[in-house]
């Protein structure tokens, strides 16, 4: 019993500790701020490419959660056409999933210090509640990045995505941008139109993080067909470290939930 009290007035807090500097480490990463800026947000540039095709080339400038700047230069398959889109000065495109991994990161941290040092956990019970809840964060981070939206082609017609480029883009022309585990992704769709007399068996396609080539839906009053589908992407090195931060701290939380979980089956203090 002296061993059990011991546990839960020491070693949590010894671990919540290492959690919270963990995972500050982890809230940093999403913030970089510049120095001396203030808390403005570091601005990065990254190159997207990818080794199978050069049909799509783009730079991308990344600050923070939004994309401030992007250049594309697009190759038109049929004619080796070369288009170049750029955004509007005026206009910057938020990464939700970056937004939303950072609102879970410091919710888990404000979980962990409204459990200060002088708190005294009285049962095991409580703080397998609280490691629960700070793993519910957590794994809510990660999967934000981890598991891009899936959308409608639809979706990403009408997003406000396509209003963001200068000179404006080609009704036959879409993009999406996303994360995907430690990379910046972007997919170019390529349509073509759909005559009237082709469209008998028309079946719109549903809902996906990215759709193949033959992908038929409809948008105003007019019918497209995927024709091409380019992708490329980036490593972005600080969502890399945020995604080991979150393995790692999710480990110790089950490593704690575990030693708790054999005490207080063995004392009696059972958790459930």
């Amino acid at each position: 019993e002296e061993e059990f009290k011991w546990l839960l007035q020491e070693e949590v807090h010894a671990v919540l500790r290492q959690l919270q500097d963990i995972l500050k480490e982890a809230s940093h990463r999403f913030s970089l701020p510049t120095s001396g800026s203030g808390g403005a947000f570091k601005q990065e540039n990254f190159v997207l490419s990818t080794s199978s095709t050069d049909q799509v080339k783009g730079v991308m400038t990344l600050q923070g959660d939004a994309l401030c700047q992007a250049d594309v230069n697009l190759k038109m398959p049929r004619n080796n056409q070369l288009l170049h889109f750029a955004f509007r000065e005026d206009k910057q495109w938020k990464l939700q999933q970056i937004q939303d991994a950072r609102n879970h990161v410091n919710q888990a941290i404000y979980l962990l210090m409204n459990r200060d040092v002088n708190y005294q956990f009285k049962t095991g019970l409580e703080v397998l509640k609280l490691m629960d809840a700070v793993m519910l964060q957590l794994s809510r981070a990660r999967n934000r990045l981890t598991t891009p939206a899936t959308l409608t082609l639809p979706e990403i017609a009408s997003s406000g995505l396509t209003k963001m480029f200068t000179p404006a883009l080609p009704p036959d022309i879409l993009v999406n941008f996303y994360i995907n585990l430690n990379k910046l992704c972007l997919t170019v769709y390529q349509l073509h139109m759909l005559q009237p007399s082709t469209t008998k068996n028309f079946k719109p396609a549903g809902g996906s993080v990215s759709h193949n080539p033959g992908a038929t839906f409809e948008f105003g009053s007019q019918r497209y067909e995927v024709s091409h589908v380019h992708k490329v992407e980036c490593v972005v090195p600080w969502l890399n470290d945020a995604l080991v931060f979150f393995t790692v701290s999710l480990q110790l939380c089950q490593q704690l939930k575990d030693k708790i979980s054999i005490f207080s089956s063995y004392w009696n203090y059972r958790p459930y």
